[in-house]
């Protein structure tokens, strides 16, 4: 009896195990949109599931178990932009796995488990415009180049944090345009000169990298390449290290960025001198860096010439000793040409007035996210300061006292847009010292518990959401638009106090009902359509565009628009080409230019009696003389201008036949215009060709036989008259 039970254990076993092994092989994503894109990410695959469809464009198998790409999992993506492979467990790819995927745009392969990567996978990926293999386990590229058949290949990440040591000569060939280019490279410590150099346009450049020595060779190499170039995860203690990246001051760079990057004093120094030397440099960016020290440098910057740096941005700089920061003197002569500046989350707590004086250029200053108070922000901004400042960041300081703040603004004269939420200035003062062109003001979340006359009145926009008002009672005549959301307001603002207002956010407050004075404003209020239905409005909006877009597509189909346009550009490419010398060979005495249904009369009569006559004439037929595979109006185009002659047998049918009034166009305009003889008329029958025959000498075909030699000697006759040199 035990027998019998294990031997029925074993059977369920395998049974199961096959039916598990036939559903894993089975497996079809559940979830495709209406292009064709299919998530099957996070699913807990072990295999690409089978059942795709040439009809799928798009595959995410990501975060997944996935560990081995087989040579039929993809035989069916022919029509694959975007394949998603990341995250999972792939070891091995096999050679002709991507064979069928000559339409691949996208690309990832990243975070897996591949040791070597082989160029095979990638030979037949034409069209491959994003790739991505970071975050694998090989050591090098390989020993032959990846990615010489990716002629289309914008945007390139390799590399990793663990293994990836070396890169060599070969290793980018066949690459000569990239958009954006990563190397994941804290492990690499050999770099092979030139390596980059095959590579003439980066737009941008991200090095993620700890070995200054190994990035001042890679600097050399594309110095004259990159527009973009980003830092990550390096430190440059010291003048020595910094003195490193000396080409570039003599680069093509637009834009600096370090990103997780430690410097100090003394690097910093030298790094900022030699930046002042970069002719092109643009912009400057520093995101989650960290500078030990407080300012205190060595040496003023020396610069002959006023800085082409515009834009400087920074994102939370980290400095230790940040209270006892210098007042950075030493930056006076870099500042000058700086339009646009960005100092978020950084303790910023002063800006010195001999530094804020030299801003002679700045327009847009952003310094959210500080330490501003009231008589820090009044040193800051004093006079001479920002002389042509139009907008001005100060949210989320410390500042308290909404009297003075304006007072410390009113000398700008130029600022327009000032944003100083998230304060706490709590009272607001009944009148204020304001800029006198100020138009945008944000005081949201100040805790401010009313509204007075210390609101400018300049106002275009206002923004005070998120406070304690009670009522909005205030006259604000230029007043466009009033953000008042998220406060306590139980009635409407007065109408007749912003008579100019057209946006009004209002939500979240108190409104339980509205008085018959208040009704009597939201009736008078004139919406549009779109914005009392906007989803409405732009879903018919995209209806009514679809429909257009089909109409012309079924007009252009039934009309032969495409044709007609490209027979057009033909033509007119051939009215641009010059006069042809009268003494350049000619392959055929004439053109014959005529209807498919007269075939008979023009191959058995006409064709026989030239071609056998004595001396023969050489006709070009269409039927056996134009070439194979070429397009016909160049075919036609090329015919004509290579015949001494064009033959045209008009008749009902001619002009019945659009190939055949092309023709007749082309030479009436183009060889008509040239004041020659080259076209004759053989009038087969009688035809609406009255423009033509008025202008011109023309042949008629005689019904009596009697006339019809002589008809044929006259032909000979025209066809033997041109000049030959």
């Amino acid at each position: 009896m035990n027998k019998q039970i294990w031997r029925v254990w074993i059977f369920y076993t395998v049974i199961t195990a096959n039916c598990s092994e036939e559903k894993d092989t089975t497996q079809v994503c559940p979830s495709c949109d209406a292009t064709h894109f299919c998530d099957c990410s996070s699913m807990n695959l072990s295999t690409i599931p089978s059942g795709l469809t040439i009809d799928v464009t798009g595959l995410n198998l990501s975060y997944n178990n996935i560990e081995h790409v087989r040579e039929t999992d993809l035989k069916m993506g022919v029509n694959l932009r975007v394949l998603l492979l990341q995250s999972n467990q792939i070891r091995e790819i096999d050679k002709e796995s991507f064979i069928f995927l000559g339409k691949l745009e996208h690309l990832d392969l990243s975070n897996n488990k591949l040791t070597h990567l082989s160029p095979i996978w990638f030979r037949h990926l034409f069209s491959l415009q994003h790739l991505n293999i970071q975050g694998n386990l090989y050591t090098t590229l390989g020993e032959n180049p990846l990615f010489s058949n990716l002629k289309n290949l914008r945007y390139l990440h390799l590399g990793n944090n663990n293994s990836f040591s070396a890169i060599r000569k070969q290793d980018f060939d066949g690459i000569t345009v990239l958009e954006q280019f990563e190397i994941d490279g804290q492990r690499l410590r050999q770099y092979e000169s030139g390596s980059l150099t095959t590579v003439n346009s980066i737009n941008h450049i991200i090095i993620n990298i700890n070995d200054v020595q190994v990035l001042s060779v890679m600097v050399e190499d594309f110095i004259h390449s990159v527009i973009c170039l980003e830092l990550r995860h390096i430190a440059f203690n010291t003048a020595n290290e910094s003195s490193l990246l000396e080409p570039m001051s003599h680069s093509v760079m637009e834009k600096f960025v370090l990103k997780n990057v430690l410097v100090t004093d003394a690097s910093i120094d030298k790094m900022l001198n030699i930046f002042v030397h970069a002719e092109q440099l643009l912009e400057l960016e520093l995101d989650n860096c960290i500078l030990q020290g407080t300012g205190h440098w060595q040496e003023t910057i020396k610069i002959k010439r006023k800085s082409p740096l515009k834009v400087v941005t920074i994102h939370r700089l980290t400095i230790d000793k940040f209270y006892l920061f210098s007042d950075l003197r030493s930056l006076k002569n870099l500042i000058g040409n700086i339009t646009k500046i960005t100092v978020v989350n950084t303790n910023v707590f002063l800006v010195p007035c001999s530094i804020s004086r030299h801003f002679n250029s700045l327009i847009y200053l952003d310094l959210s996210e500080n330490l501003l108070a009231d008589p820090s922000l009044k040193h800051s901004s004093c006079r001479g300061a920002w002389p042509l400042l139009q907008t001005f960041n100060l949210s989320q300081n410390s500042l308290g006292d909404l009297e003075m703040t304006g007072q410390s603004l009113s000398h700008l004269h130029h600022l327009t847009h000032l944003d100083i939420s998230q304060n706490n200035f709590g009272e607001i003062p009944e009148s204020c010292q304001w800029p006198e062109n100020l138009k945008y003001l944000n005081i949201s979340g100040t805790q401010i518990p009313k509204v007075t006359t210390c609101i400018p009145q300049t106002l275009e926009v206002l923004d005070v959401s998120s406070n304690n008002l009670n009522d909005f009672r205030l006259k604000l005549p230029r007043l466009k638009e009033l953000y008042i959301a998220k406060n306590k307001l139980k009635t409407l603002p007065d109408a007749p106090f912003i008579p100019n207002l057209v946006a009004l956010r209002i939500s979240r407050n108190k409104l339980t009902s509205f008085s018959k004075e208040e009704g009597q404003q939201v009736k008078a209020a004139r919406l549009s359509l779109f914005e009392c239905h906007r989803t409405l409005t732009v879903s018919l909006i995209c209806i009514l565009v679809v429909l257009v877009i089909l109409l012309i597509v079924i007009l252009g189909y039934k009309l032969h628009v495409i044709w007609y346009m490209k027979m057009t550009w033909a033509w007119l490419q051939a009215k641009r080409k010059p006069t042809k010398p009268h003494n350049q060979d000619f392959c055929y005495d004439a053109f014959v230019s005529y209807s498919e249904r007269d075939s008979e009369w023009v191959e058995n009569l006409m064709v026989q009696e030239l071609e056998n006559a004595i001396p023969p004439f050489k006709l070009c037929l269409h039927k056996r003389d134009f070439v194979p595979g070429k397009w016909i109006v160049d075919n036609i185009i090329d015919s004509i201008e290579r015949s001494h002659k064009t033959l045209f047998v008009l008749s009902e049918h001619f002009v019945q036949s659009e190939w055949c009034k092309y023709e007749l166009e082309f030479s009436h305009f183009r060889l008509f215009e040239e004041n020659n003889d080259s076209a004759i008329l053989i009038l087969l029958e009688f035809c609406k060709l009255r423009k033509i025959m008025n202008t011109k000498t023309y042949l008629e075909w005689p019904l009596d036989k009697n006339q019809q030699q002589i008809f044929w000697n006259n032909l000979k006759t025209a066809l033997k008259s041109y000049d030959v040199i």
